[in-house]
């Protein structure tokens, strides 16, 4: 594809500072266009490659092991890198082959060009490569005159319909079975048109046969290259890898350089997960490990006698063409350089609820697509590329438990996303001005929209101190009008509505701790999160006293924000700040030895993840053991021996909800990364309640994501599996996170309640 041409059609840059109401919709359209016409098949092929992804997985005992060992063989070659680029070459020279260091992609195209000239190709066939879209290779050999027939089938099918991937792993995954037979009808106009899946793959092999038949040249990508043998590991599901390979004499491989790996025995890791994490397979259909240039003899399709003829093997020629194109840079990037270890699996992919709705057509960049793109197009092509897609990874986390090799993939869109701020900031503006009149650490020119939902812990405090009046004029139609426009916030959604009595303000009203020091089982701080403390005060209140009924002393402070909107938003040195802060205000409660309650679990899984690049090791190391869930800690309690009859168990018919023992429950997003989204389901059937569990990875919400009205109709798609698992249940729905509550309640239009708040006695 051509470098001013994306994916997905789109003409249009990445949303600027102050971006205007015809950006949105243009973004918005192109977003429920894809939604319409593609969003089916992308939904049923990840969900199907994620679903397969838990099965599988499932049945390896040292899964994590596995992932360890994958991701510290990645470490290493990156590290090593220049060494074993020498030691590749030195090892395929000896073998007879070459290998070309290619600076960037035109560099990459000159050499297969040179080589196609010289071995006057008129057809090369190819498999599956991402590096090879990366790079064009297909529109500059054919500016040469040489048909590329792409033999892989998805690549086909998408070659003949003139598109582009929407997968690293299936390219035609937006793609109908329907669909396929049309545009083989239309394209070869069958005497017997191929409707069934069998059919049109017979059909396919078939035509792709003959063209495989009659090429002078072959090329491939590699899933891994050992530098000490030059050994090629091909993961495919068609087999075709091995017949481009073998069926023509000249053979060149395109790798980029992340593709090496010390030796053969480092491959074994890989082969168990790449199939794993990518497609649910136990195993890929076709493990390819060839050392070029391979030993068969050169098939010749003309001589039916004699086929394969002795010695031709001696024919072959082999080029490995090993592609920098940003990648050492990348190397040399302590943000960018993680994104190396991919091994273009897809399991981020799969496992992001945008994704699985819209697919790589919008969540891409000019080749690869989903969570880690982002890092690869910031890397190849650039902040402007990565811009234009970034803001569709909305931090939920959960491509990271399904990363084999352990990328902080959200980290790298947060990192690239402050990159993009502060590029488009203007630096015309007087940042001191910004200093003195807004409440973070970011330039002057910061987008409207990005700056408001950034500082929410600020807007939430005066929207508090302000409250009716602020929670009257923010539903005023005007102002929501001007909202839309100015800051991109959708009208059709609710806004929070700010409560007049904060959770802080409440516990001291009702005169501090209410358990004895003497009488206290365990001492422990209520963080109260700016969401709880301004808006949701109930689930406070409701924490409070769960935790008095199972006789812990309690307090609850006056403490700050913890990073997370500006996190969000790519505001780094802001979420920063917040960090260095709340921990100051948090460390006197660490030296008195009590434990950190948190209740928005998106604060916890902060806590957990982010802090660790924000405050020193040891002050991460304390408040992360030391901060717990909610209902985490609960479980905890009750483990230790607290009193289940201190909570409210269901009475049928008549108990703490309208259903009585049953509910529906659905963990968010960031606690299910971070492991604490079961403790409630265990609070739950220890007491006695039936729990039904969503197995949606995101609702869709996702924070600030949900309110921007370029992206509302996405956000509600996402949320659609919640609609189909719990719109008709007759059970109390239950969810712990604020984004999540809002989301179920517009779509199930049914206030969900906070897991605390089940259990918890009545005032």
């Amino acid at each position: 594809m051509s470098s001013d041409t994306h994916p997905s059609g789109r003409d249009d840059g990445p949303e600027t500072a102050g971006a205007s109401d015809s950006d949105r919709e243009t973004k918005a359209e192109r977003i429920r266009e894809l939604l319409a016409t593609e969003g089916e098949a992308v939904a049923a092929n990840t969900r199907g490659f994620n679903e397969g992804r838990y099965e599988s997985t499932g049945r390896l005992d040292d899964y994590e092991a596995l992932k360890d060992e994958a991701r510290a063989i990645k470490e290493d070659a990156i590290e090593r890198l220049p060494e074993l680029i020498d030691e590749v070459r030195e090892a395929v020279e000896a073998n007879g082959g070459t290998v070309y260091l290619a600076d960037d992609a035109a560099d990459a195209n000159r050499y297969v060009r040179e080589v196609a000239a010289e071995r006057d190709a008129d057809r090369a066939v190819k498999s599956k490569s991402m590096t090879s879209e990366e790079i064009e290779v297909n529109d500059a050999l054919e500016a040469d005159g040489v048909e590329v027939v792409e033999t892989d089938l998805g690549e086909w099918v998408l070659q003949l319909a003139d598109e582009e991937p929407s997968h690293i792993v299936a390219p035609a995954i937006h793609k109908s079975r329907e669909g396929i037979a049309e545009l083989f009808a239309e394209r070869f106009d069958p005497d017997d048109p191929p409707e069934t899946a069998e059919e049109l793959t017979m059909f396919a092999r078939e035509r792709l046969g003959d063209l495989v038949e009659g090429a002078d040249l072959g090329m491939t990508g590699a899933n891994f290259v050992a530098a000490d043998s030059g050994t090629m590991l091909l993961v495919t599901s068609e087999g075709n890898a091995r017949k481009t390979v073998t069926a023509t004499d000249t053979h060149v491989a395109v790798a980029g350089v992340e593709k090496l790996v010390p030796t053969v025995e480092e491959f074994s890791p890989f082969v168990e997960l790449i199939g794993r994490s990518g497609t649910g397979q136990d195993v890929t259909s076709y493990i390819s490990t060839l050392t070029p240039p391979v030993g068969s003899p050169v098939p010749d399709f003309e001589d039916d006698a004699e086929p394969l003829a002795d010695g031709s093997a001696d024919d072959r020629e082999f080029h490995l063409v090993l592609i920098d194109n940003g990648r050492l840079a990348m190397r040399d990037d302590e943000t960018l350089k993680e994104t190396l270890y991919c091994i273009r699996c897809s399991a981020c992919s799969n496992a992001c609820g945008n994704f699985q709705s819209v697919g790589g057509h919008a969540f891409g960049g000019e080749t690869y697509s989903g969570g880690i793109a982002t890092g690869w197009e910031a890397g190849i092509e650039g902040l402007d590329t990565a811009a234009e897609f970034n803001d569709l990874c909305t931090g939920c986390s959960r491509c990271v438990p399904a990363c084999p090799v352990g990328i902080d993939i959200p980290w790298i869109n947060t990192a690239v996303r402050d990159r993009i701020n502060r590029g488009e900031a203007d630096a015309s503006q007087l940042d001191w001005a910004f200093e003195e009149l807004v409440p973070d650490e970011e330039p002057g020119g910061l987008d409207l929209g990005t700056r408001l939902v950034g500082n929410y812990a600020t807007l939430a405090e005066w929207g508090h101190r302000t409250a009716p009046i602020a929670n009257r004029l923010a539903d005023a139609g005007p102002l929501r009008a001007l909202a839309e426009r100015v800051a991109g916030i959708a009208r059709r959604r609710d806004l929070p509505e700010f409560a007049r009595q904060s959770l802080v303000e409440w516990f001291e009203a009702r005169g501090g701790p209410a358990v004895p020091a003497d009488e206290a089982t365990r001492q422990a701080v209520v963080y109260p999160d700016t969401a709880t403390n301004y808006v949701d005060v109930e689930r406070g209140k409701a924490t409070v006293r769960a935790l008095e009924a199972l006789g812990v002393r309690v307090r609850v402070p006056d403490l700050p924000g913890s990073g997370r909107p500006p996190l969000s938003q790519g505001m780094i040195a802001t979420a920063e700040a917040a960090a260095e802060d709340l921990y100051a205000g948090l460390a006197p409660h660490l030296d008195a030895g009590r434990d950190v309650v948190v209740i928005e679990p998106s604060d916890l899984a902060t806590f957990r993840r982010e802090y660790e690049r924000f405050l020193p090791s040891d002050s991460y190391e304390r408040l992360a053991d030391a901060s717990y869930d909610a209902m985490e800690y609960a479980f905890g309690l009750l483990e230790n021996g607290a009193d289940p009859a201190a909570l409210r168990a269901p009475i049928e018919g008549t108990g703490p909800v309208a259903s009585g023992k049953r509910i529906a429950y659905h963990p968010h997003c960031q606690a299910r990364t971070v492991e604490v989204g079961e403790y409630a389901t265990a609070v739950f059937e220890r007491l006695g309640y039936d729990v039904r569990v969503s197995d949606t990875e995101c609702c869709g919400m996702a924070g600030s994501f949900g309110y921007k009205t370029d992206y509302y109709e996405l956000s509600m798609d996402v949320g659609e599996p919640l609609v189909e698992q719990f719109g008709d249940t007759d059970r109390t729905v239950v969810a712990a996170g604020t984004s999540c509550t809002e989301q179920l309640d517009a779509l199930l239009d049914a206030a969900p309640t906070h897991p605390i708040e089940v259990v918890a006695p009545r005032e």
